[in-house]
């Protein structure tokens, strides 16, 4: 199996080789690009890369304008500033005209840890999810944060994409490919089902072998594609279970969980830290 890896680290070499790829990508950030990884992008492709300096919602007015005019912008920063400092830019100027701006918020939930609850984004999912027009991605490793950034560029309307800052082991096979709106069952079982999206769902994995000790089967779940949800996929893959735990890292409170269908048993909802 390959080293864990921080699917920040993943995005940033994804994002070189969309520069490599696609003439019309171009790449905006807020004076944080070794933190997001964009500085690859910078140093290969310095005409198409714009340090927006601390002053976000500009970067998002100004991808705005590069969207409507017919070019690809990612935009970065961590996902706290993202999506709360911008919310009304990124409502008004990017969901509602249903423009093709990425943003990828990184450092996202708890990873950002050392720099205290003014970093940590609980919130951000909540924020992008109830946002006309809005593609909200969670990848639970490296080989889907590539992907899903590969396949972000030509993806209608805005996405927001949130990547961690700590290494997490791989939970995909390297055959493995990723479909946005997809739900892909890791582990099988019949007693309980864990949902689980990003980081939480390499420790999910773990939880079911702690279970299986007990035996108790349980079967997991990556929900990476949160917004539009693959609903008839999670209410088919909860048949015969007795109970349905979702585990994110964000608030339990409008988070990707608000999104599981009504059922008729028990939904648990977890967040950890």
């Amino acid at each position: 199996m390959p080293q864990p890896a921080e699917t920040r680290f993943a995005y940033g070499d994804a994002l070189l080789q969309l520069g490599v790829q696609r003439s019309q990508v171009v790449v905006l950030d807020a004076d944080l690009y070794k933190s997001t990884r964009t500085v690859l992008f910078r140093d290969r492709f310095p005409e198409r890369f714009f340090d927006m300096g601390i002053s976000e919602s500009d970067m998002i007015s100004t991808a705005a304008g590069m969207a409507a005019s017919g070019l690809i912008p990612f935009c970065n920063s961590f996902a706290i500033f993202i999506t709360g400092v911008c919310y009304l830019p990124i409502r008004t100027q990017i969901a509602y005209p249903s423009l093709p701006v990425k943003l990828v918020g990184s450092s996202a939930g708890l990873t950002q840890g050392p720099d205290g609850a003014s970093h940590q984004s609980l919130e951000d999912i909540a924020l992008m999810r109830v946002l006309p027009n809005m593609t909200v991605l969670s990848p639970a490793d490296d080989l889907e944060a590539t992907q899903m950034t590969l396949a972000a560029a030509d993806w209608p309307g805005p996405v927001y994409m949130r990547v961690g800052r700590y290494p997490v082991p791989r939970v995909h096979s390297d055959g493995h490919k990723v479909q946005i709106w997809e739900v892909t069952v890791l582990r099988e079982g019949s007693d309980v089902v864990i949902f689980a999206t990003g980081a939480m769902v390499w420790k999910s994995l773990e939880a079911a072998e702690r279970l299986a000790q007990r035996r108790i089967d349980a079967k997991v779940i990556n929900v990476s594609t949160i917004k539009p949800l693959n609903s008839a996929a999670i209410l088919s893959a909860t048949a015969g279970a007795a109970l349905m735990v979702s585990v994110e890292e964000h608030s339990v409170i409008g988070g990707w969980e608000a999104r599981l269908p009504s059922a008729s048993r028990r939904i648990q909802a977890c967040h950890a830290s």
